[in-house]
């Protein structure tokens, strides 16, 4: 894709701070850090978002982003946590066409908020069995 950043960096046309890359997958630091260590798992291959994504590229991509987990909460200080995160289309947040997955780093005060309201008892049993035929597999 012509205009996608993360096509540009899997291309060596625009520099990234890498700390992984194989043949299908490239990670690095996400170049506006929303706390110290925040890294994006790429894959090479463009999809646009996760339902168009290889199952195996997928499958993949989430274990490197596993192994970026763990390596952050072994050698980052004062790292309380992580957030492993994918926003699919522009409605949840996705601000580039390009799959990718985001590993960030956790730490008491980081003032970073990524809350699920309670919405416990909003919805009747007739209503969620509805979703239940609707999202059944």
């Amino acid at each position: 894709m012509d205009n996608c950043i993360f096509c540009k960096i899997v291309n060596k046309e625009i520099p990234a701070k890498t700390i992984y890359e194989d043949k299908d997958i490239i990670s690095f630091l996400d170049i506006s850090q929303a706390t110290k260590g925040h890294c994006l798992v790429v894959l090479k291959k463009h999809f646009d978002d996760i339902t168009s994504t290889d199952d195996e590229k997928l499958a993949k991509a989430i274990l490197i982003a596993k192994k970026i987990a763990i390596r952050q909460l072994k050698t980052l200080d004062g790292i309380i946590g992580v957030n492993i995160i994918n926003n699919t289309l522009e409605g949840a947040g996705q601000t580039i066409m390009h799959t990718h997955i985001h590993i960030i780093p956790r730490y008491k005060d980081d003032k970073l908020v990524i809350g699920f309201p309670n919405n416990f008892g909003k919805n009747s049993d007739e209503e969620l069995d509805i979703l239940v035929k609707k999202l059944k597999i």
